[in-house]
């Protein structure tokens, strides 16, 4: 039952984030609106399915979800610049630049490095706030739902031509 509800938040989130990229054909001032309307969709659906994976006790929820919020707020900055990223990218892909593909490759690793040192930057926060168990739980949730949305990522975005 957990499994088939995980798989279907997860659905419902992949959906909206590809509801947002086809929200690129509306105009840019309605565009923005379903973009955000979605992104909360989104965001929403994710806490919904962290919190019924954690199985936190009322101390725990308490420490925890603020501290979550943050890290939240932290991880949205990033899928903006990665959003930016995809975009340019799109425009150009079929005759890019040396320059252009020099400047994706580094943008690209600059974005994962900066996730990778938020993921450590907050690690002592989420320990302060759970059990060590209950820290590994969280972050095997939040990579399952990165490793869902990249994958759907890669397969829509194409190869460099």
């Amino acid at each position: 039952m957990k499994r088939s509800l995980f798989t279907a938040i997860i659905a419902a989130a992949l959906t909206a984030l590809c509801a947002a990229s086809a929200s690129e054909a509306v105009s840019q001032n309605e565009g923005t609106d379903t973009m955000q309307i979605l992104r909360e969709k989104v965001r929403t659906d994710k806490k919904l399915l962290v919190s019924m994976n954690m199985n936190l006790t009322d101390a725990e929820a308490r420490a925890f979800w603020p501290v979550y919020g943050n890290y939240q707020e932290a991880l949205a900055k990033l899928a903006d610049r990665s959003i930016k990223l995809i975009d340019d990218y799109s425009g150009q892909y079929q005759d890019l630049s040396e320059k252009d593909a020099k400047k994706i490759i580094d943008d690209y690793l600059a974005i994962e490095t900066d996730r990778q040192n938020l993921r450590q930057s907050y690690l002592p926060l989420f320990r302060q706030a759970l059990s060590y168990k209950q820290t590994v739980r969280y972050y095997q949730i939040e990579n399952k739902i990165q490793a869902v949305v990249n994958y759907e990522l890669a397969r829509q975005i194409p190869l460099v031509e």
